[in-house]
């Protein structure tokens, strides 16, 4: 077992609250009275930053795949580089910028958007300038929620499993083969600013004390960002395609599958997630035809 279960346990029901989160912002985004109208649907623009307004990418479905790629590939060059030369300055700033405008995306799905920017400025700096594990994790499960808001509407089912597909690929060249996935993980998290969920811990021990860290003695559990934000992304293409209920099946499948990687894995070894996490979420998909 990788980690052990309270651990396990915590880390799964971050990952399935995170999705659920998730999928009510990406719900709340759907304009229902103009979708009632046109039969298609249609969706509320995100929200404006000091009077800019913020677009979603004008792309078609195969066309979006392509992008959501790219752009990937250059977000892992950048990184590359910035482990590379150790510039931990440039790695925070570009964090606390993605972190603050997904938050604000997210927040003013409940509230108005000028209270949601003050809320995510507040939160973002306090998880790059103040980071803790109870606000890191906390605003871990909003961030990909506001990420799924700007693509979910560019994909249909058959691009999202492409997607999802394509990522997994990666992901097992990255971690495997290249092995660099690792080595942006352990910067990440000695920079103390990680993308993904974060749990520090001792393997024989519920709570963890200070003096077990200094001692040396805490282990830490992640899971990271992608691995949460793309079986979202899936599970909001299927929610507005045939409803929120049958999505919550693709968010089961994929905790399910995150769940027996974390229980055959092994202590201190990495694993691609995203192999086992697609193979959940097309589970979930399997069992929506039978809703």
């Amino acid at each position: 077992m990788k980690h052990n279960w309270p651990v396990t346990f915590v880390l799964c029901t971050l990952f399935l609250l995170a999705q659920v989160i998730g999928l009510v912002v990406i719900q709340s985004y759907i304009d229902t009275a103009m979708t009632a109208e046109t039969g298609e649907i249609a969706w509320k623009p995100l929200p404006a930053i000091a009077g800019y307004s913020m677009a979603r990418p004008e792309a078609t479905p195969g066309a979006s795949v392509v992008y959501i790629l790219l752009a990937l590939l250059f977000g892992t060059i950048l990184i590359l580089l910035i482990v590379h030369w150790q510039k931990v300055v440039l790695w925070k700033v570009w964090f606390w910028l993605a972190v603050f405008l997904c938050l604000h995306i997210a927040f003013s799905a409940f509230m108005q958007a000028r209270y949601a920017a003050v809320l995510a400025l507040v939160l973002s700096l306090i998880k790059i300038l103040k980071p803790n594990v109870l606000v890191h994790n906390i605003t871990e499960l909003f961030i990909y929620a506001g990420l799924a808001v700007i693509f979910v509407p560019l994909l249909t089912p058959l691009t999202a499993i492409i997607l999802l597909v394509l990522i997994s690929g990666y992901d097992m060249y990255a971690v495997w083969k290249s092995q660099h996935m690792a080595r942006m993980a352990q910067f990440q998290a000695k920079s103390g600013i990680f993308a993904g969920l974060l749990l520090p811990y001792a393997p024989k021990k519920i709570i963890v004390t200070k003096k077990d860290v200094k001692a040396g003695q805490v282990r830490t559990a992640i899971l990271g960002g992608g691995d949460i934000g793309f079986p979202l992304i899936f599970a909001g293409v299927v929610m507005k395609s045939i409803g929120f209920q049958p999505a919550l099946l693709i968010a089961a499948g994929a905790t399910a599958a995150l769940l027996g990687l974390l229980w055959f894995g092994q202590k201190k070894r990495f694993y691609p997630a995203m192999p086992f996490l697609t193979a959940g979420c097309l589970a979930g998909y399997a069992l929506t035809f039978l809703w």
